[in-house]
């Protein structure tokens, strides 16, 4: 039992297995250089050895056995040598480490035979040379094979035990004493076979280890935890490549921003485990819509981007476009729940509309932009129009960071009337903007441009403080309704500035209806419903705008602390004539009353509209039916009750 136990270990100890794939590869890298020399030492030593018994010896054992020797390792000599920069299988450099093995006994037993197979045909110094040949092969084949401690122990077993037994019972003192040095030096050189093996076995593991955090850390770099997806550094650099491949090629090339419509809500309603297993399903749903042209990735937040490389036409991309779009519409069944999100692709392409890689990216975000304001949950194909818009926000900008101001912004004011008795109950407050070098410009171009420059803050308290001193020269049954823009309620001292340009006027704060949109609100739900509490908490009424048009849920509508609801006036245009805009705002103003809440009414620009918001119990209204937007030395004349009455006469005769 205990030899066959003595057994199992030695041969564990001298074979080559694939337990440690990696050790098999660093052995086969060194040897695939080391193994060369060591047949070469052994060429050179033995034909040295041959020629000393040229004249002595038969020829079988001083020529044809070296020449035999030498065609054997020049063969595995240019085996190895054109291996050197191969990178083997595992299986493969098994096999090359176990023909290594097999070799080295075979080539032990040869020495061995032969060179002991000459000592009959020596004189004394001949037969020292023999010693000397037997000794110095031996060391030298130990440490050429220091990586293979299997090999290198059977060579100094095979080799070393014959000769120093041989010799030692020679009766020569000096081959006794070789024998003995020889046995020595061989033992000491097992001994450090040992210990560098396991140095070296140590430090591949230690490399393997090395690179697995190496390529753990490189994928954690460019890879999405969250989805698998490649990550924002990693898809600039693909688009980076894909790039300049595409223009050396001269194939068509496009990228496409993905934004979740919606998403925000579902992660303030139910939780960010909720919003993070959307994500992931969203994810893997882009990967299954992709093909081999085109490489999806996650931006960041509910942003994805899309490479697709040698895309089609312009109706083959927006069609791709639309079919992301109607797949994301499809409820996501969750563990936790089922929700229903959709999103926006902007698209931008080269050569056609881009000629770098920034503008490649910066054009398709513009198209994403321009999506979400005009039709969320589409594709859009950035278009030369879109230049001439992207130039003219340009000179907006530019315009905006050196104007004057205080001196270039006015208000003008559009009254909120009472459908039954007729009077003014409040002003909207508008921002008109006149500038030296661009006139006029509308307020649908400067406040995009404002809050995408981050320079609306100035402007909202610029057009604040004036509207609070028009404000205070009005009755005091008559307010004020304010827009504030979604940095006003999310920035980290929006609120705060704002609170103090109000106390700072010397207006009654429940005069004041501050208005934001839904879009604003959701942008940072948490942030903004401390802003809206902080404003509600100092006396100010807080309208929700656009009501309707956005992604807010009831119990984050019941959350706020709301005065007032605006129905949108999309819902308001010809709701004499279309059925559904008649459900949609009578639910809107039954939900409004149930809630406690006043509503306010956009958009009413004919006299059935106004009849038929009547009908429906409708209380608060604004439009052209009243009037324009005002400036503030029409005002005093535009607030007798009479005035309302006679703007409706003067547009009858005009009508007529």
């Amino acid at each position: 039992m205990l030899l066959k136990s003595l057994l199992v270990r030695v041969r564990r100890f001298i074979s080559v297995t694939d337990e440690n794939p990696e050790l098999l590869k660093a052995q086969f890298e060194v040897f695939s250089s080391q193994v060369p020399l060591m047949y070469a030492i052994m060429l050179i030593s033995a034909w040295a050895l041959a020629i000393t018994f040229i004249d002595s010896a038969p020829p079988l054992l001083a020529i044809y056995v070296p020449v035999f020797f030498t065609l054997v390792c020049c063969i595995r000599i240019i085996g190895w040598l054109r291996s050197r920069h191969i990178v083997p299988t595992i299986e493969a450099a098994r096999k090359a480490l176990t023909r290594t093995n097999l070799f080295a006994l075979l080539i032990g037993v040869a020495i061995t035979a032969w060179s002991l197979s000459l000592y009959p045909y020596g004189d004394p110094y001949m037969r020292g040379n023999i010693a000397f040949f037997m000794a110095i092969t031996g060391v030298g084949v130990i440490i050429c094979l220091l990586q293979l401690r299997s090999a290198a122990f059977m060579v100094a077993i095979i080799i070393n035990i014959p000769f120093v037994l041989y010799f030692s019972f020679s009766g020569i003192p000096s081959f006794i004493g070789m024998a003995i040095n020889t046995f020595l030096v061989s033992g000491a050189l097992l001994m450090v076979v040992a210990v560098q093996f396991r140095h070296f076995a140590a430090a591949v593991d230690a490399r393997t280890r090395l690179e697995t955090v190496n390529e753990e850390n490189f994928r954690l770099a460019n890879h999405d935890s969250l989805t698998g997806l490649t990550n924002r550094r990693k898809f600039f650099y693909n688009l980076t490549e894909t790039f300049y491949d595409a223009r050396a090629k001269g194939q068509r090339l496009a990228v496409g921003i993905i934004d979740l419509d919606g998403f925000k809500p579902v992660n303030d309603l139910y939780g960010h485990v909720v919003g993070d297993s959307l994500l992931g399903d969203v994810g893997r749903l882009l990967v299954s819509l992709a093909d081999r042209n085109m490489l999806v990735s996650r931006l960041g937040g509910d942003e994805f981007a899309l490479i697709i490389r040698d895309c089609g036409s312009d109706s083959d991309l927006l069609a791709k476009g639309e079919q992301i779009c109607t797949a994301l519409r499809s409820p996501f069944v969750l563990a936790d729940a089922t929700v229903q999100i959709s999103g926006s692709i902007g698209f931008s392409t080269f050569p056609h509309l881009a000629d770098n890689v920034h503008e490649l990216y910066e054009r398709a975000d513009y198209a994403l932009y321009h999506g979400k304001r005009t039709n969320r949950g589409h594709a859009f194909l950035f278009s030369i129009d879109h230049v001439v818009e992207i130039e003219q926000s340009s000179r907006i900008e530019q315009a905006l960071r050196n104007a004057d101001l205080d001196r270039e912004l006015s208000v003008v004011y559009q009254p909120i009337v009472d459908i039954k008795t007729r009077k003014t109950r409040a002003f909207e407050a508008l921002a008109r903007w006149n500038n030296p070098v661009l006139g006029n410009v509308p307020p649908a171009l400067f406040i995009p441009v404002a809050e995408r420059a981050g320079l609306v803050g100035g402007l909202t308290r610029i057009i604040l403080e004036k509207a609070l001193v028009t404000a205070a020269s009005w009755p005091e049954d008559v307010g004020l309704s304010f827009n504030l823009s979604t940095q006003d309620i999310c920035s980290p001292d929006g609120a705060v500035r704002i609170v103090g340009t109000i106390m700072a006027s010397g207006i009654d704060p429940q005069r004041l209806d501050l208005e934001i949109t839904e879009t604003a609100m959701m942008y940072d739900f948490a942030r903004a419903k401390t802003a809206i509490e902080t404003l509600k908490t100092l006396g100010c009424g807080i309208a929700l705008d656009d009501f309707g048009t956005g992604y807010s849920s009831l119990s984050q509508l019941h959350a706020l602390p709301l005065t007032k609801i605006k129905i949108d006036r999309s819902f308001v245009s010809d709701i004499d004539k279309n059925p559904a805009s008649y459900k949609i705002v009578k639910s809107l103003l039954a939900l409004s009353r149930d809630m406690g809440l006043g509503c306010v009414v956009e958009g009413v620009e004919t006299r059935e509209e106004m009849d038929t918001l009547v009908s429906l119990g409708g209380q608060l209204a604004q439009g052209y039916y009243y009037s324009h937007a005002i400036s503030e030395a029409e005002i005093d004349a535009f607030l007798p009750n009479t005035v309302v009455a006679i703007s409706a006469e003067k547009r009858t005769v005009a009508a007529q």
